[in-house]
């Protein structure tokens, strides 16, 4: 086969892929502000991709904003809302997730082309794609309609969103409890192709496990020392070979026993994982199209439509 024509192929099926209609909630489109906000998707592109240049880790934590906020409760912008009892402070963001000033730019952005009519929820759901779309070759636009939540559940998200411990078993549980497969949990965690972890998150890993590949564990030992309150905050990237590109090294990395956190090497153990992990360091083509197909599942997770929910002027706060 020509290979131009099977680089186009490709690409037309991610465009497919992450701009197909969901059968769950056919209320999402991607076309959903074509007439009431034009120019969305540039003036928050442009926002993006400013942040991103500006420090490249960026892109990372804005696709984890979107993971945080859509397992707890939905993709409703509840992780956006400020006040001690929200889900800022829950135990996998407080000191962790990022973003929040990159997102009030956006929103500040697209409220000068277009008052009162673009929820944060979409904003962060627009944002997370372009992250992806700025380090890989994936392209499409997301499905939007979403309205934002007025309230945050600090305890859904300490009970939701699986922590770097997690086993494997965990893992698979707490994705099929908001409808994602196995399969879905593997690509998405193949997001860890890109970003930084802090040495809390991986300390256990390279101590008290042998299944870490030696000269790894050495490697982060020197920079993230046993005791805790040492180096708790020095960061080291979750992919060892490639880690501002979004390719499938995080795969290969499984395979050879690189990955960074218990969770992360907990795909590639023994377990009923083995193979889809195999299968993605094999195909990077591959893992990209079930990536794309997994972010339009986990995007669909109980959105806010019609009246339900509002439209916040401000992301940190209700109106």
């Amino acid at each position: 086969m020509d290979s131009s024509f099977s680089k186009l192929s490709q690409a037309l099926l991610l465009v497919v892929l992450w701009g197909i209609i969901s059968s769950c909630d056919a209320q999402l489109s991607t076309d959903f502000y074509s007439e009431s906000c034009p120019d969305l998707f540039p003036t928050v592109k442009s926002t993006v991709h400013s942040a991103i240049k500006k420090e490249a880790r960026m892109g990372a934590s804005l696709l984890r904003l979107f993971f945080h906020d859509c397992f707890v409760n939905g993709c409703d912008g509840s992780l956006l809302l400020d006040g001690a009892s929200g889900e800022k402070n829950a135990a996998p963001n407080v000191n962790s997730a990022r973003g929040f000033d990159v997102m009030d730019d956006i929103k500040s952005a697209v409220e000068n082309v277009c008052p009162d009519v673009v929820s944060c929820a979409d904003i962060l759901a627009i944002a997370a794609r372009d992250s992806v779309v700025l380090v890989s070759h994936i392209s499409g636009r997301p499905q939007l309609g979403r309205r934002d939540a007025r309230t945050a559940s600090q305890a859904a998200a300490n009970s939701s969103i699986p922590p770097p411990a997690s086993n494997l078993k965990h893992l698979i549980s707490s994705f099929k409890a908001v409808a994602l497969s196995t399969k879905d949990m593997v690509a998405l965690s193949g997001a860890h192709t890109i970003g930084l972890a802090s040495c809390t998150t991986f300390r256990a890993h390279l101590y008290n496990e042998s299944n870490i590949d030696c000269f790894l564990a050495k490697t982060r030992q020197r920079h993230c020392p046993s005791s805790s309150g040492s180096g708790d905050n020095n960061l080291a990237p979750l992919d060892v070979h490639t880690p501002t590109h979004f390719d499938n090294k995080y795969f290969k990395n499984l395979i050879g026993k690189r990955g960074l956190l218990h969770s992360d090497q907990q795909l590639f153990s023994g377990g009923s994982t083995d193979s889809i992990v195999w299968a993605y360091s094999k195909s990077s083509r591959h893992f990209r199209s079930d990536f794309v197909e997994a972010m339009i599942k986990m995007g669909d997770i109980s959105p806010l439509t019609g009246s339900q929910g509002e439209i916040r002027q401000n992301c940190r706060k209700a109106n």
